[in-house]
Formats: C-alpha cells, sequence, structure tokens
C-alpha cells in the first residue's frame, strides 16, 4: 500500500446491517451507561457502550460470529484456525462452540493467564508460541495447510470488520447522535467498523481511534497515509499489541476516521481504574484506550454528544490488583 492507493474500500453500512441480523439472538445487545462524573469533568453528555459486557467479555465476539456463521458446511466441519493475544481467541471458541465449528487457536505464550484460561474453557485447542522468536501469522497459516482449517484473521477481514461495526449501530440507536465517537485501536477491526456505521448515521460525526503510545503505528499510518508497522510493542495494552493495520482496515480508517491520538501506559492504567472505582465496571487496559483519551483531554469534547467504546473487561486481577497496590 502506498499514499496513492490504500486499497479498495471491503466494508460498507449495509455488510454492518446485516451482520447485526446475522448475530442477534447470539451477541448480547450491550448496556449503554452514562456517568455524571465524568460529564462533569469532561464538560461533554459521554455514554459509554460497554462491550466488557458482552460474551466472553469484548466486542470480538461480535465479528468473529459473523465470520464463522458464514463458512461453508464443509469449512464448519473441518473446523477453523485463528491467532490472537486473548479476545479474538476467546471469541472465535465460543462462537465456534455455539456453531459446532471445531477451533484451535495460536496464542502468544505470555498472552494473559484469564485469557489463556478462557479459550480451553470454550473448548478450543491452545497452541503457545514465543513472541520473540515466531510469527503467529506463519504459525497458524502452516497449520491451516496442514490440516485443512479455515483462518480466521482477527481484525484484517470484511466480515470481522463488519461485525465489529455494529457495536457502534447499536451505540447511535440506543444514545441518538453523537457529535464525537472515540473507540480503542489496534488492528483496526473495531475503529474501522464502527466509523463505518457513526458515518452511516451521522457524516459529520467526528470519529477518532486511540492508540498504546507504544503501539502508535495505526497513528503515523494515519498521519503518513502510508501504511506503518510495529514490533511487538511493550504496553500493557495487550489487546493492541498487533504489527499494523491491514488491507481491509487501512483503507477503511483513511476513509471513514477523523483523527488518531494515544495515550501513555501510566494513564491508562489510572482510567482504568477510575472506571472501576466510579462507574462500578471493570475494564481491561485495551478496552479503557478510549476512555483514557477523554479524560486525559487528548480530544476536545466540551460541550459535546461522545460516545466511547468500553471494548473489553478480560482483566487479570491478580495483575490489577499489583498494580493497584504499586500505584
Amino acid at each position: 500500500m502506498n499514499p496513492a492507493d490504500p486499497g479498495p474500500l471491503l466494508v460498507r453500512y449495509d455488510d454492518v446491517a446485516r451482520a447485526h441480523e446475522r448475530i442477534a439472538g447470539a451477541a448480547r445487545r450491550t448496556p449503554v451507561l452514562t456517568s455524571a462524573t465524568i460529564d462533569a469533568l469532561t464538560g461533554a453528555r459521554v455514554h459509554f457502550k460497554c462491550e466488557n459486557f458482552q460474551r466472553m467479555g469484548a466486542f470480538k465476539f461480535r465479528g468473529a460470529y459473523n465470520a464463522l456463521s458464514q463458512l461453508a458446511p464443509e469449512q464448519k466441519r473441518r473446523g477453523v484456525i485463528a491467532y490472537s493475544s486473548g479476545n479474538h481467541a476467546q471469541a472465535v471458541a465460543l462462537a465456534g462452540r455455539m456453531l459446532g465449528v471445531p477451533a484451535t487457536i495460536v496464542m502468544p505464550a505470555d498472552a494473559p493467564r484469564v485469557k489463556l484460561e478462557a479459550t480451553r474453557g470454550y473448548g478450543a485447542e491452545v497452541l503457545t508460541y514465543e513472541p520473540q522468536s515466531g510469527s503467529r501469522e506463519q504459525l497458524a497459516a502452516q497449520l491451516a495447510e496442514e490440516r485443512g482449517l479455515t483462518v480466521i484473521p482477527p481484525y484484517d477481514d470484511p466480515r470481522i470488520v463488519a461485525g465489529q461495526g455494529t457495536a457502534a449501530k447499536e451505540l447511535i440507536e440506543d444514545a441518538g447522535p453523537l457529535d464525537l465517537l472515540l473507540v480503542p485501536c489496534g488492528g483496526g477491526g473495531l475503529i474501522s467498523g464502527c466509523a463505518v456505521a457513526s458515518k452511516h448515521f451521522n457524516p459529520s460525526c467526528r470519529v477518532v481511534g486511540v492508540e498504546p503510545a507504544a503501539g502508535d503505528d495505526a497513528t503515523r499510518s494515519f498521519r503518513t497515509r502510508t501504511l506503518q508497522s510495529v514490533h511487538n510493542p511493550d504496553t500493557i495494552a495487550d489487546g493492541a499489541r498487533t504489527a499494523s493495520l491491514g488491507r481491509v482496515t487501512f483503507p477503511l480508517v483513511l476513509r471513514y476516521v477523523d483523527d488518531m491520538t494515544t495515550v501513555e501506559d501510566h494513564s491508562l492504567l489510572k482510567a482504568m481504574f477510575f472506571l472501576w472505582e466510579r462507574m462500578k465496571v471493570v475494564v481491561e487496559p485495551t478496552g479503557a484506550l478510549a476512555a483514557c483519551a477523554l479524560l486525559e483531554k487528548r480530544i476536545e469534547a466540551k460541550g459535546l454528544r461522545v460516545g466511547v467504546v468500553l471494548s473489553g473487561g478480560n482483566v487479570d486481577i491478580a495483575w490489577a490488583a499489583a498494580k493497584l497496590l504499586g500505584r
């Protein structure tokens, strides 16, 4: 990809609408919460889409179920393989169990324990690898060829993107028109899908993606309009440790996203615990990215109706307790 030709747009709002019909009855319509305290702190009217209450604890279930439900009968019989640090792993495992599709998941050996255990608990075969010595994509591709499995990527697939966009569709339907939508960003599946949905309802709504500062590849890609990458970024936002945007998500981000910003890990940890304490909702570090940008005032929100996606809540409580005691 280059600045002149980022690639085709492979997802449109009709895809999101059809995905929403497809996942109805399987995915939860998660609540939209508000906080008078946060409204006072930001000067905005803020609506939080709580995907930490989604099945398996994150928005990833939407895309995984949408993708697996469209497989041909023979593909379902042979099974699927996915690679993930945790939430996509759990999503594919759970969707596979619900649809009767065997799932094999490639996960980093240092993935959060809670995510490894949950993925196995949903019935998937989990294969671990050392992030510093191997490529999860290459390992998954090799196993897919050997076993005849269908690869379900974590974000760079039109079916995944369309499924993730249903979160914003529901948020806007439940909260009403928004002036600003803040969305966590890793590989771009969630933000590109949500941006497509948001612009359908209100073309003037500003859509902003938020990354951890150590993994700012999407922000650099957005600024330069050239695909940038980062290798195993050192951040507590494990769901955003992706190497880069993809061939599906990069063009969508350039077309539908209005801005990108980053937050530091220390601010992210502070925002995560603030949400725990004040809103009584448990979110993981990646899930708090968008809220952190709002609370840190990285984006001007005063006087606006703001949507914030809390993307997941699969946090290792022992890890969080150690961080809480040490802060």
